[in-house]
Protein backbone atom coordinates (compact mmCIF):
# COMPACT_ATOMS: atom_id res chain seq x y z
CA UNK A 1 0.00 0.00 0.00
CA UNK A 2 1.25 3.48 -0.88
CA UNK A 3 1.55 6.42 1.51
CA UNK A 4 -1.52 8.63 1.40
CA UNK A 5 -3.39 11.53 2.94
CA UNK A 6 -7.17 11.56 3.11
CA UNK A 7 -9.34 14.57 3.86
CA UNK A 8 -13.12 14.24 3.63
CA UNK A 9 -14.86 16.91 5.72
CA UNK A 10 -18.37 16.81 4.20
CA UNK A 11 -21.28 16.74 6.66
CA UNK A 12 -23.94 14.27 5.49
CA UNK A 13 -27.61 14.61 6.37
CA UNK A 14 -29.23 11.35 5.23
CA UNK A 15 -32.87 10.28 5.15
CA UNK A 16 -36.45 11.21 4.44
CA UNK A 17 -37.36 14.89 4.57
CA UNK A 18 -33.80 16.08 5.09
CA UNK A 19 -34.10 18.73 2.35
CA UNK A 20 -35.92 20.85 4.94
CA UNK A 21 -32.57 21.19 6.74
CA UNK A 22 -30.93 23.08 3.86
CA UNK A 23 -31.35 26.54 5.35
CA UNK A 24 -30.04 25.53 8.76
CA UNK A 25 -27.00 23.88 7.20
CA UNK A 26 -26.18 26.84 4.95
CA UNK A 27 -26.25 29.08 8.02
CA UNK A 28 -24.20 26.58 10.04
CA UNK A 29 -21.47 26.64 7.40
CA UNK A 30 -21.33 30.41 7.13
CA UNK A 31 -23.57 31.27 4.18
CA UNK A 32 -25.62 34.46 4.08
CA UNK A 33 -26.37 35.00 0.36
CA UNK A 34 -26.96 31.83 -1.63
CA UNK A 35 -26.90 30.89 -5.29
CA UNK A 36 -29.41 28.07 -5.78
CA UNK A 37 -28.16 26.20 -8.82
CA UNK A 38 -30.33 23.56 -10.48
CA UNK A 39 -31.41 22.06 -13.75
CA UNK A 40 -35.17 22.15 -13.97
CA UNK A 41 -37.69 19.45 -14.71
CA UNK A 42 -38.54 17.32 -11.70
CA UNK A 43 -36.73 19.60 -9.23
CA UNK A 44 -39.34 22.23 -10.06
CA UNK A 45 -42.35 19.95 -10.73
CA UNK A 46 -41.90 17.92 -7.54
CA UNK A 47 -41.88 21.02 -5.35
CA UNK A 48 -38.33 20.30 -4.15
CA UNK A 49 -37.06 23.69 -5.25
CA UNK A 50 -39.87 25.43 -3.38
CA UNK A 51 -39.13 23.40 -0.23
CA UNK A 52 -35.46 24.33 -0.41
CA UNK A 53 -36.27 28.02 -0.88
CA UNK A 54 -38.69 27.90 2.06
CA UNK A 55 -35.94 26.45 4.27
CA UNK A 56 -33.60 29.32 3.31
CA UNK A 57 -36.31 31.92 3.93
CA UNK A 58 -37.03 30.39 7.35
CA UNK A 59 -33.41 31.11 8.30
CA UNK A 60 -33.50 34.66 6.93
CA UNK A 61 -31.07 33.85 4.10
CA UNK A 62 -31.11 35.73 0.83
CA UNK A 63 -30.77 33.86 -2.43
CA UNK A 64 -30.65 34.14 -6.20
CA UNK A 65 -31.41 31.35 -8.65
CA UNK A 66 -29.72 29.93 -11.72
CA UNK A 67 -31.39 27.01 -13.46
CA UNK A 68 -30.74 25.37 -16.77
CA UNK A 69 -28.01 22.84 -15.98
CA UNK A 70 -28.00 20.07 -18.58
CA UNK A 71 -26.50 16.59 -18.46
CA UNK A 72 -22.82 16.94 -19.39
CA UNK A 73 -22.84 20.50 -17.95
CA UNK A 74 -21.59 23.29 -20.17
CA UNK A 75 -19.02 26.03 -19.72
CA UNK A 76 -21.42 28.76 -20.87
CA UNK A 77 -23.68 28.38 -17.84
CA UNK A 78 -20.62 28.31 -15.56
CA UNK A 79 -19.51 31.71 -16.88
CA UNK A 80 -23.05 33.00 -16.36
CA UNK A 81 -23.05 31.71 -12.79
CA UNK A 82 -19.68 33.29 -11.99
CA UNK A 83 -20.90 36.66 -13.22
CA UNK A 84 -24.17 36.35 -11.28
CA UNK A 85 -22.39 35.46 -8.03
CA UNK A 86 -20.02 38.41 -8.33
CA UNK A 87 -22.84 40.81 -9.16
CA UNK A 88 -25.10 39.63 -6.32
CA UNK A 89 -22.44 39.17 -3.62
CA UNK A 90 -23.10 35.44 -3.25
CA UNK A 91 -21.03 33.72 -0.57
CA UNK A 92 -22.47 30.17 -0.70
CA UNK A 93 -23.58 27.88 -3.53
CA UNK A 94 -26.35 25.35 -3.04
CA UNK A 95 -26.62 22.68 -5.74
CA UNK A 96 -30.06 21.11 -6.02
CA UNK A 97 -29.86 18.18 -8.42
CA UNK A 98 -27.53 15.43 -9.55
CA UNK A 99 -23.89 15.22 -10.48
CA UNK A 100 -24.18 17.64 -13.40
CA UNK A 101 -25.64 20.35 -11.18
CA UNK A 102 -23.07 19.73 -8.46
CA UNK A 103 -20.19 19.75 -10.95
CA UNK A 104 -21.44 23.02 -12.47
CA UNK A 105 -21.75 24.47 -8.96
CA UNK A 106 -18.17 23.49 -8.16
CA UNK A 107 -16.92 25.13 -11.33
CA UNK A 108 -18.76 28.34 -10.43
CA UNK A 109 -17.46 28.18 -6.85
CA UNK A 110 -13.88 27.93 -8.09
CA UNK A 111 -14.31 30.61 -10.73
CA UNK A 112 -15.84 33.28 -8.46
CA UNK A 113 -12.71 33.57 -6.32
CA UNK A 114 -10.23 33.16 -9.19
CA UNK A 115 -8.88 36.06 -11.24
CA UNK A 116 -8.29 34.01 -14.38
CA UNK A 117 -10.48 31.80 -16.55
CA UNK A 118 -12.10 28.97 -14.56
CA UNK A 119 -11.18 26.61 -17.42
CA UNK A 120 -7.57 26.77 -16.20
CA UNK A 121 -8.63 24.27 -13.54
CA UNK A 122 -9.80 21.90 -16.28
CA UNK A 123 -6.37 22.10 -17.88
CA UNK A 124 -4.66 20.68 -14.79
CA UNK A 125 -4.46 23.60 -12.32
CA UNK A 126 -5.33 22.43 -8.79
CA UNK A 127 -8.25 24.21 -7.11
CA UNK A 128 -6.88 25.83 -3.96
CA UNK A 129 -9.85 28.10 -3.12
CA UNK A 130 -13.57 28.12 -3.82
CA UNK A 131 -16.82 29.41 -2.41
CA UNK A 132 -18.39 26.92 0.03
CA UNK A 133 -20.83 24.47 -1.54
CA UNK A 134 -23.78 22.48 -0.25
CA UNK A 135 -25.80 19.88 -2.14
CA UNK A 136 -29.32 18.45 -2.18
CA UNK A 137 -28.86 15.25 -4.18
CA UNK A 138 -31.53 13.95 -6.57
CA UNK A 139 -29.72 11.08 -8.35
CA UNK A 140 -27.23 8.49 -7.13
CA UNK A 141 -24.48 8.40 -9.74
CA UNK A 142 -21.54 10.77 -9.97
CA UNK A 143 -20.57 10.83 -6.29
CA UNK A 144 -19.85 14.55 -6.60
CA UNK A 145 -21.75 15.11 -3.36
CA UNK A 146 -18.76 13.76 -1.45
CA UNK A 147 -15.82 14.20 -3.80
CA UNK A 148 -13.31 16.93 -4.67
CA UNK A 149 -13.95 16.41 -8.39
CA UNK A 150 -15.94 18.11 -11.16
CA UNK A 151 -16.36 17.53 -14.91
CA UNK A 152 -17.43 20.25 -17.38
CA UNK A 153 -17.84 20.32 -21.17
CA UNK A 154 -16.24 23.33 -22.88
CA UNK A 155 -18.57 24.33 -25.68
CA UNK A 156 -15.72 25.57 -27.84
CA UNK A 157 -14.43 22.30 -29.27
CA UNK A 158 -16.81 20.23 -27.07
CA UNK A 159 -14.01 19.15 -24.75
CA UNK A 160 -15.17 17.30 -21.64
CA UNK A 161 -12.55 17.53 -18.89
CA UNK A 162 -12.22 17.26 -15.11
CA UNK A 163 -10.81 19.37 -12.30
CA UNK A 164 -10.10 18.62 -8.66
CA UNK A 165 -9.19 20.17 -5.32
CA UNK A 166 -10.19 19.58 -1.70
CA UNK A 167 -11.67 23.09 -1.67
CA UNK A 168 -14.42 21.63 -3.89
CA UNK A 169 -15.59 19.06 -1.35
CA UNK A 170 -19.10 20.12 -0.29
CA UNK A 171 -19.46 21.52 3.21
CA UNK A 172 -22.64 19.48 3.53
CA UNK A 173 -24.68 17.10 1.40
CA UNK A 174 -28.34 16.30 1.95
CA UNK A 175 -29.10 12.75 0.83
CA UNK A 176 -32.79 11.84 0.79
CA UNK A 177 -33.24 8.58 -1.16
CA UNK A 178 -36.92 9.38 -1.66
CA UNK A 179 -35.89 12.22 -3.98
CA UNK A 180 -34.62 9.60 -6.45
CA UNK A 181 -37.99 7.88 -6.71
CA UNK A 182 -39.01 10.17 -9.59
CA UNK A 183 -36.20 8.84 -11.77
CA UNK A 184 -36.96 6.61 -14.73
CA UNK A 185 -35.54 3.07 -14.80
CA UNK A 186 -33.06 4.23 -17.46
CA UNK A 187 -31.82 7.15 -15.32
CA UNK A 188 -31.50 4.84 -12.33
CA UNK A 189 -29.50 2.32 -14.37
CA UNK A 190 -27.22 5.04 -15.75
CA UNK A 191 -26.47 6.13 -12.20
CA UNK A 192 -25.71 2.59 -11.10
CA UNK A 193 -23.32 2.16 -14.03
CA UNK A 194 -21.41 5.31 -13.11
CA UNK A 195 -21.10 4.12 -9.52
CA UNK A 196 -19.78 0.74 -10.66
CA UNK A 197 -17.29 2.48 -12.94
CA UNK A 198 -15.94 4.50 -10.02
CA UNK A 199 -15.39 1.25 -8.15
CA UNK A 200 -13.85 -0.69 -11.03
CA UNK A 201 -11.46 2.10 -11.91
CA UNK A 202 -10.12 2.08 -8.38
CA UNK A 203 -9.93 -1.71 -8.36
CA UNK A 204 -7.72 -1.72 -11.46
CA UNK A 205 -4.50 -0.82 -9.70
CA UNK A 206 -0.82 -1.59 -10.09
CA UNK A 207 -0.31 -1.23 -6.33
CA UNK A 208 0.24 -4.45 -4.40
CA UNK A 209 -1.17 -5.49 -1.01
CA UNK A 210 -4.32 -3.35 -0.92
CA UNK A 211 -6.65 -5.94 0.59
CA UNK A 212 -8.65 -3.50 2.72
CA UNK A 213 -9.69 -1.28 -0.16
CA UNK A 214 -10.09 -4.29 -2.48
CA UNK A 215 -12.63 -5.73 -0.05
CA UNK A 216 -14.42 -2.39 0.35
CA UNK A 217 -14.78 -2.08 -3.43
CA UNK A 218 -15.99 -5.66 -3.75
CA UNK A 219 -18.60 -5.15 -1.05
CA UNK A 220 -19.96 -2.04 -2.74
CA UNK A 221 -20.09 -3.79 -6.12
CA UNK A 222 -22.00 -6.69 -4.56
CA UNK A 223 -24.41 -4.16 -3.08
CA UNK A 224 -25.01 -2.66 -6.52
CA UNK A 225 -25.57 -6.09 -8.06
CA UNK A 226 -28.20 -6.86 -5.41
CA UNK A 227 -29.98 -3.51 -5.17
CA UNK A 228 -29.89 -2.15 -8.73
CA UNK A 229 -32.38 -4.61 -10.25
CA UNK A 230 -34.79 -3.88 -7.39
CA UNK A 231 -34.55 -0.11 -7.83
CA UNK A 232 -34.87 -0.35 -11.61
CA UNK A 233 -37.96 -2.55 -11.34
CA UNK A 234 -39.66 -0.61 -8.54
CA UNK A 235 -39.12 3.14 -8.35
CA UNK A 236 -40.86 3.27 -4.96
CA UNK A 237 -38.52 0.85 -3.19
CA UNK A 238 -36.92 3.23 -0.68
CA UNK A 239 -34.46 0.78 0.89
CA UNK A 240 -32.81 -0.21 -2.40
CA UNK A 241 -32.44 3.46 -3.27
CA UNK A 242 -31.02 4.22 0.17
CA UNK A 243 -28.33 1.58 -0.24
CA UNK A 244 -27.50 2.75 -3.75
CA UNK A 245 -27.31 6.39 -2.64
CA UNK A 246 -24.81 5.72 0.14
CA UNK A 247 -22.82 3.34 -2.07
CA UNK A 248 -22.60 6.08 -4.70
CA UNK A 249 -21.07 8.48 -2.21
CA UNK A 250 -18.65 5.85 -0.85
CA UNK A 251 -17.61 4.90 -4.38
CA UNK A 252 -16.23 8.33 -5.19
CA UNK A 253 -15.21 10.17 -2.03
CA UNK A 254 -11.97 8.16 -2.43
CA UNK A 255 -12.20 6.17 0.80
CA UNK A 256 -11.93 3.14 -1.52
CA UNK A 257 -9.03 4.61 -3.47
CA UNK A 258 -6.49 5.66 -0.88
CA UNK A 259 -3.04 4.09 -0.90
CA UNK A 260 -3.34 2.70 -4.42
CA UNK A 261 -2.84 3.79 -8.01
CA UNK A 262 -6.09 4.21 -9.92
CA UNK A 263 -7.29 3.84 -13.49
CA UNK A 264 -9.48 6.49 -15.17
CA UNK A 265 -9.02 5.53 -18.81
CA UNK A 266 -12.64 4.33 -19.17
CA UNK A 267 -13.88 7.70 -17.97
CA UNK A 268 -11.54 9.57 -20.30
CA UNK A 269 -12.57 7.46 -23.28
CA UNK A 270 -16.27 7.79 -22.44
CA UNK A 271 -16.04 11.56 -22.07
CA UNK A 272 -15.52 11.82 -25.82
CA UNK A 273 -18.74 9.87 -26.42
CA UNK A 274 -20.86 12.04 -24.17
CA UNK A 275 -19.22 15.21 -25.51
CA UNK A 276 -19.90 14.29 -29.15
CA UNK A 277 -23.29 12.59 -28.79
CA UNK A 278 -24.54 14.15 -25.54
CA UNK A 279 -25.42 10.66 -24.33
CA UNK A 280 -25.89 9.86 -20.67
CA UNK A 281 -22.51 9.35 -19.02
CA UNK A 282 -23.55 6.03 -17.47
CA UNK A 283 -24.79 4.69 -20.79
CA UNK A 284 -21.48 5.61 -22.40
CA UNK A 285 -19.58 3.86 -19.62
CA UNK A 286 -21.65 0.70 -20.08
CA UNK A 287 -20.31 0.47 -23.64
CA UNK A 288 -16.80 1.66 -22.80
CA UNK A 289 -15.85 -0.37 -19.73
CA UNK A 290 -16.06 -3.91 -21.16
CA UNK A 291 -14.01 -2.84 -24.20
CA UNK A 292 -11.30 -1.14 -22.13
CA UNK A 293 -11.13 -4.05 -19.68
CA UNK A 294 -10.96 -6.69 -22.41
CA UNK A 295 -8.21 -4.75 -24.18
CA UNK A 296 -6.25 -4.47 -20.91
CA UNK A 297 -6.81 -7.95 -19.50
CA UNK A 298 -3.33 -9.30 -20.30
CA UNK A 299 -1.67 -6.56 -18.25
CA UNK A 300 -2.77 -8.27 -15.02
CA UNK A 301 -4.92 -11.31 -15.64
CA UNK A 302 -5.10 -12.21 -11.95
CA UNK A 303 -6.55 -8.83 -10.97
CA UNK A 304 -9.42 -9.35 -13.40
CA UNK A 305 -9.74 -12.98 -12.33
CA UNK A 306 -9.90 -11.94 -8.67
CA UNK A 307 -12.85 -9.60 -9.21
CA UNK A 308 -14.49 -12.25 -11.38
CA UNK A 309 -14.41 -14.80 -8.56
CA UNK A 310 -15.02 -12.51 -5.59
CA UNK A 311 -17.77 -10.35 -7.10
CA UNK A 312 -19.33 -12.29 -9.97
CA UNK A 313 -19.03 -15.79 -8.50
CA UNK A 314 -16.98 -17.20 -11.35
CA UNK A 315 -14.99 -20.37 -10.73
CA UNK A 316 -11.26 -19.90 -11.00
CA UNK A 317 -9.71 -21.81 -13.89
CA UNK A 318 -6.16 -22.17 -12.59
CA UNK A 319 -5.03 -23.76 -15.85
CA UNK A 320 -6.39 -20.76 -17.80
CA UNK A 321 -6.99 -17.77 -15.51
CA UNK A 322 -7.52 -15.50 -18.52
CA UNK A 323 -10.71 -17.41 -19.25
CA UNK A 324 -11.92 -16.56 -15.74
CA UNK A 325 -10.91 -12.94 -16.18
CA UNK A 326 -12.82 -12.64 -19.46
CA UNK A 327 -15.83 -14.39 -17.95
CA UNK A 328 -15.94 -11.74 -15.24
CA UNK A 329 -15.86 -8.94 -17.81
CA UNK A 330 -18.71 -10.62 -19.69
CA UNK A 331 -20.66 -10.90 -16.43
CA UNK A 332 -20.31 -7.13 -16.01
CA UNK A 333 -21.50 -6.51 -19.58
CA UNK A 334 -24.48 -8.85 -19.15
CA UNK A 335 -25.46 -7.27 -15.84
CA UNK A 336 -25.43 -3.78 -17.30
CA UNK A 337 -27.53 -4.96 -20.25
CA UNK A 338 -29.96 -6.62 -17.84
CA UNK A 339 -30.73 -3.29 -16.19
CA UNK A 340 -31.29 -1.58 -19.53
CA UNK A 341 -27.90 -0.23 -20.54
CA UNK A 342 -26.59 -0.27 -24.15
CA UNK A 343 -23.86 -2.70 -25.15
CA UNK A 344 -22.41 -1.21 -28.35
CA UNK A 345 -22.09 1.85 -30.58
CA UNK A 346 -25.36 1.16 -32.37
CA UNK A 347 -27.41 1.05 -29.17
CA UNK A 348 -25.64 4.14 -27.85
CA UNK A 349 -26.15 6.11 -31.07
CA UNK A 350 -22.43 6.44 -31.78
CA UNK A 351 -20.92 6.21 -35.26
CA UNK A 352 -17.76 4.48 -36.46
CA UNK A 353 -16.90 7.38 -38.75
CA UNK A 354 -16.45 9.63 -35.72
CA UNK A 355 -13.72 7.45 -34.17
CA UNK A 356 -10.77 9.36 -35.69
CA UNK A 357 -12.12 12.68 -34.38
CA UNK A 358 -12.74 11.25 -30.89
CA UNK A 359 -9.26 9.72 -30.77
CA UNK A 360 -7.69 13.03 -31.77
CA UNK A 361 -9.50 15.06 -29.11
CA UNK A 362 -9.03 12.30 -26.53
CA UNK A 363 -5.28 12.07 -27.04
CA UNK A 364 -4.39 15.67 -27.92
CA UNK A 365 -7.25 17.97 -26.96
CA UNK A 366 -6.81 20.46 -24.13
CA UNK A 367 -3.03 20.10 -23.99
CA UNK A 368 -2.77 16.32 -23.82
CA UNK A 369 0.35 14.84 -25.37
CA UNK A 370 -0.86 11.68 -27.07
CA UNK A 371 -1.27 9.09 -24.32
CA UNK A 372 -3.66 8.14 -21.49
CA UNK A 373 -2.04 6.84 -18.34
CA UNK A 374 -3.55 4.52 -15.77
CA UNK A 375 -3.64 0.75 -15.32
CA UNK A 376 -1.81 0.69 -18.65
CA UNK A 377 -0.71 3.47 -21.00
CA UNK A 378 -2.81 3.88 -24.14
CA UNK A 379 -1.73 5.66 -27.32
CA UNK A 380 -3.74 6.69 -30.39
CA UNK A 381 -3.62 3.22 -31.90
CA UNK A 382 -4.79 1.63 -28.64
CA UNK A 383 -7.68 4.07 -28.26
CA UNK A 384 -8.74 3.52 -31.87
CA UNK A 385 -8.84 -0.24 -31.32
CA UNK A 386 -10.89 0.19 -28.12
CA UNK A 387 -13.48 2.36 -29.87
CA UNK A 388 -13.59 -0.19 -32.70
CA UNK A 389 -14.28 -2.95 -30.17
CA UNK A 390 -17.40 -1.03 -29.08
CA UNK A 391 -18.68 -0.98 -32.68
CA UNK A 392 -19.75 -4.62 -32.94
Amino acid sequence: MNNFTFYSPTFFDFGKGTESDAGKLVKRFGGSKVLIHYGGGSVVRSGLLDRVKASLEAEGLGYVELGGVKPNPRSGLVYEGIDLCKKEGVDFILAVGGGSTIDSSKAIAAGVVYEGDFWDFYCGKYVEKALPIGTVLTISAAGSEGSPDTVITKEEGMLKRGATGDALRPKFSILNPALTQTLSPYQTACGVTDIMAHLYERYLTNTKDVEVTDRMIEALLLTMIKEAPIAVADSEDYESRANIMWAGMMAHNNSCGVGRSQDWRSHDIEHELSAVYDCAHGAGLAVTMPAVFTYSVDHDVMRFAQIATRVWGCQMDFANPKATALEGIECLRNFLCSIGMPKNFAELGAKAEDIPYMVKTLCYGNGRTGTLNGFTTLNEEDCTKIYEMMNF
